[in-house]
């Protein structure tokens, strides 16, 4: 029989529940492709030591695993409060950037009053408190009216769902990190609050700088960033986008969410680009072994969907069940994907459309003669890209000669990531090794399509696709 792979990944948030070379490593084995720092959180010490946990896990488990930072970003929060507050509607506060906690005066880490206009809402704790802006005091405070009833507490987020950032999205913490994250072993950034494509351009001008070979990933949850056009923009602009579906309900409301992480799953594979859901996949199993019906629902249907990586946050971050919940994330990516296809979508489109035709070429004939993988030879990571973005209903077998190439496609739909020398027969020469240990399980008879260049190692010049059977 053959053996069963995923090919919707798995990215897991590491945090205090999981923050343990052992965990780590359990959590590769259990399915986890890949792991996200939260730069909200945690010291530069502490990245260093998962660094090298997560490295190790990698190694001795035989799979490329991926590391993505996500920079924390405008993300406004309150200040230290005295006490938790209650506030009623009607109610007028003040957000000072410079003041301390008095009375009806606020503390806030960002100075608001440098951005926000008059009759802008402000969402406070998750959206909990909702107010408008009915003045700007001074240089440095503003004041709002409370529309409903609620409580706040220290350093809760603030959301400004309508208010203008002019490309200023990239605090100091960021560029500080996105330094340290340049001399360390990161494949992707993670670009929080993105409003149009150029964000992304100014990151990667950043990375290019610094010599950072990471991709960008956008996040989506802002309500600029859902516009038809500036999505397109950013989606084209950017290596893969996250539907970070927290912020986005709060500033763009709950109920938009399904139709955008639909709209953009299927932008990404227009164009080639990685996509991740985020956000509350599996959030009851933070507290309990077993997921609810709906969030199974959730994770099959973003799955349906044909998504490359589904991702989890505070269950692996802090939960009590970690390990249980990517075993039950596990289940039903694969009780899904072995019942239904992904579904289809515009065909791809890229800028070299020779190799899109090779890559589509490639699919339809893999699927037409059931064979048992698609070999693509890659040194990019783009030819494994193109073809994953055509959903084939069968394992993407990526050789590659580049370690961060191999550790980037560890997210990428199908792909199972192999580090070799280039060559001629790069994809044939894994193929048999993989067939010689029991990759494929016990199989007598084994066929690929391979997917290549007759100038190996150099990006963009695939051309050729081969049938082989392997005995």
């Amino acid at each position: 029989m053959s053996v069963l792979y995923k090919r919707t990944k798995i990215l897991a948030t590491l945090g205090p529940a999981t923050n343990d070379p052992a965990k780590i490593e359990a959590l590769v084995a259990g399915g986890v492709n890949g792991f996200r720092f939260n730069f909200s959180h945690g010291s530069y010490e502490e990245r260093d030591q998962q660094l090298e946990w997560i490295r190790a896990a990698s190694e001795k488990n035989g799979k490329p695993v991926a590391i993505l930072q996500d920079l924390q970003g405008p993300k406004i929060r309150l200040g230290n409060l005295t006490a938790d507050m209650p506030v009623e509607a009607g109610d007028e506060l003040v957000l000072d950037y410079a003041a301390e906690h008095n009375g009806k005066t606020l503390p806030v880490q960002y100075n608001l009053a440098e951005k926000v206009k008059v009759g802008e809402p402000i969402y406070i704790f998750d959206g909990k408190v909702r107010t408008t802006v009915t003045e700007v005091v001074s240089e440095t405070a503003i004041k709002v009216k409370v529309e409903n009833k609620g409580v706040l507490m220290s350093r809760k987020g603030i959301n400004l769902p309508d208010t203008d950032f002019g490309g200023d999205i990239i605090t100091p913490k960021d560029m500080k990190d996105v330094e340290y994250g340049a001399t360390k072993d990161i494949d992707y950034v993670a670009l929080s609050f993105v409003q149009s494509a150029e964000d992304i351009h100014s990151l990667r001008q950043q990375l290019v700088s610094l010599g950072s070979t990471a991709h960008i990933i956008a996040k989506i949850e802002t309500k600029a960033a859902i516009e038809d056009d500036a999505l397109e923009e950013i989606v084209q602009a950017s290596d893969g986008v996250m539907v970070a579906r927290g912020d986005l309900a709060v500033e763009a409301g709950a109920e938009v969410v399904p139709i955008v992480q639909r709209k953009i799953i299927a932008l990404c594979r227009r164009y080639g680009k990685l996509s991740i859901v985020a956000t509350q996949m599996m959030a009851s199993m933070v507290d309990s072994p077993e997921p609810t019906r709906a969030e199974v629902s959730d994770v099959a249907n973003a799955v349906i969907q044909g998504v490359d990586t589904v991702m989890l946050s505070d269950e692996t971050a802090n939960g009590s069940y970690p390990l249980e919940t990517v075993a039950a994330m596990r289940r039903v990516i694969l009780h899904t994907q072995t019942h239904t296809q992904a579904l289809d979508h515009e065909v791809v489109h890229v800028k070299n459309v020779q190799q899109d035709a090779i890559s589509a070429a490639a699919v339809v004939l893999a699927k037409q003669l059931d064979v048992d993988a698609i070999v693509a030879e890659t040194k990019s990571g783009a030819t494994a890209i193109n073809v994953a973005s055509h959903r084939p209903n069968m394992l993407i077998l990526s050789v590659t000669s580049e370690p961060r190439v191999a550790q980037q496609l560890a997210l990428a739909y199908a792909n199972q990531s192999f580090v070799r020398p280039d060559g001629e027969k790069a994809g044939l020469d894994l193929a048999k090794e993989l067939k010689a240990n029991g990759f494929f399980g016990d199989k007598e008879k084994v066929t690929v399509v391979i997917i290549s260049g007759r100038q190996p190692g150099m990006p963009g010049t695939t051309d050729t696709v081969r049938v082989r059977v392997l005995e």
